[in-house]
């Protein structure tokens, strides 16, 4: 029987997660401004450094696979926390260190924005293992939720504290601030984990560690090739890097956009991004609620199942960017804050299903293969986070080019978000069609018990699910 965490460790696990985006935070948005601001240097290179710490993060299966083989997950999860800390510290040294010697200083930069993104594919990938290990059906939906709304707290109260402790402006203050919120974040982490995981004796670290040959503990390319071989497994990730993409694409132009298009000031569409991130958690918190025990006993478990959320988010996600579309020629007519609002709802409704689904298909497998399987989707996720924000930069300069027109070019790029959604929610469809109803005598199951039989010699009568 497998040991599921409660509520409170869910919450512990939580603060964790949100002490990791504290620190990647401030890396990512306050380095980024005085890299620009402060030193005047080319916006591409902060936003180069932001995109390799994602390159970096392919790193995530193998850390996924190292959970796999029975070791401590917690253990992972406090060394991933230090090796970010120490590159959230360098990153910082590294910024003040480019105003003495720019070469020696982007050097340290690229050092340390590769341990950010090893430190996160460490604790981040471990952490989501963790929870798909032990979380129960009927929680993935709302603990999903807890933890994500807690790292989006994490971000709000790191750059709220470190931006008011930053002005004035100074070198000095900067690396004080940076090595306050890495050593902070790293104890409270430390405190946080600890005791959480069960141990090593429990029937569900146990059942794990007996479902693993040792040629599999050997090879972490069998093991990636065996999920790989998995259909439900690879879909998924197909899934969540085209999703995921189109939820990325838009960053980086929605702001211009609403300058350009609609005229709005700075200062509108600062406040028209805090409406869309004020929609995804609204969205998120719906789709706990609504697939939690609670919601179950009232809607029924057709309403409230993950894939349905999951399928129906991507569509509503392309139907708000099609109004984007729309918006695009329709200039200041168009209801804006409504539709980016409504934007916001639908993108977090379908990535905290599609977050659940991912914890219930890692544990529904072939037991044994869960780390490396949350590793794989996780790499795919920040592969899609690195390109996302290039492409939908990239092709509205293309489309300015080719249009002569800003508003054409914004509206060619919402459109190629909308076939992206779409696209998304037929393989979601697809996925929830051929796993969610089987589970947990599937035919998902049955292959994966083939394929182990197919790649390590064994019998399906070896392998227990």
């Amino acid at each position: 029987m497998t040991h599921n965490l409660t509520w409170f460790a869910i919450f512990r696990l939580a603060i964790v997660q949100a002490c990791l985006g504290g620190i990647v935070v401030l890396t990512t948005s306050t380095l980024n401004r005085i890299m620009v601001v402060e030193l005047a240097l080319p916006a591409l290179i902060p936003g180069g450094l932001v995109a390799w710490h994602y390159a970096v993060q392919f790193l995530r299966p193998r850390m996924g696979f190292a959970a796999d083989q029975g070791h401590r997950i917690t253990y992972w999860i406090i060394g991933g926390m230090a090796i970010l800390a120490l590159g959230g510290f360098l990153a910082a040294l590294a910024t003040v260190w480019m105003m003495m010697a720019h070469s020696s200083g982007m050097i340290l930069a690229c050092v340390a924005f590769s341990l950010i993104g090893i430190g996160v594919s460490c604790s981040g990938t471990s952490l989501l293992v963790l929870l798909a290990k032990h979380v129960d059906d009927e929680r993935r939906a709302p603990a999903a939720t807890v933890v994500w709304v807690t790292m989006i707290a994490g971000f709000v109260i790191t750059a709220a504290v470190s931006g008011r402790l930053l002005d004035p402006y100074s070198p000095e203050r900067l690396l004080q601030i940076s090595a306050g919120v890495s050593v902070i974040a790293f104890l409270i982490a430390c405190v946080a984990i600890s005791g959480v995981e069960p141990r090593a004796g429990s029937n569900s670290v146990i059942a794990v560690q007996a479902t693993i040959s040792d040629k599999t503990k050997r090879s972490f390319i069998a093991q990636l090739k065996l999920v790989w071989a998995e259909p439900a497994a690879r879909q998924f990730t197909i899934f969540i890097f085209l999703s995921m993409l189109a939820y990325n694409a838009q960053d980086l132009i929605l702001e211009p956009f609403a300058g350009i298009v609609f005229q709005l000031t700075p200062g509108q569409t600062t406040s028209l991004s805090g409406l869309q991130h004020a929609g995804v958690l609204s969205g998120m918190i719906v789709v706990a609620l609504v697939c939690s025990h609670f919601g179950r006993r009232f809607l029924g478990a057709k309403l409230t199942r993950l894939s349905v959320w999951t399928v129906w988010g991507c569509v509503a996600s392309a139907i708000a960017m099609f109004g984007l579309v729309l918006a695009s020629q329709s200039g200041g007519a168009w209801p804006l804050r409504a539709n980016v609002f409504l934007l916001g709802v639908a993108n977090g409704a379908f990535s905290i299903a599609a977050i659940s689904s991912m914890m219930k298909l890692a544990r529904d497998g072939q037991t044994g293969r869960e780390g490396t399987r949350m590793g794989l989707w996780g790499a795919a996720q920040a592969i899609a986070f690195g390109m996302g924000g290039a492409l939908g930069a990239g092709l509205s300069d293309l489309a300015r080019v080719l249009f002569q027109s800003s508003a054409s070019a914004y509206g060619m790029v919402f459109a190629v978000e909308v076939v992206l959604f779409i696209w998304s929610a037929m393989i979601a469809a697809r996925i929830g069609g051929s796993v969610t109803n089987e589970l947990p005598d599937t035919k998902f199951n049955q292959q994966s018990n083939h394929d182990s039989a197919t790649h390590l010699g064994l019998t399906t009568n070896t392998v227990k699910i």
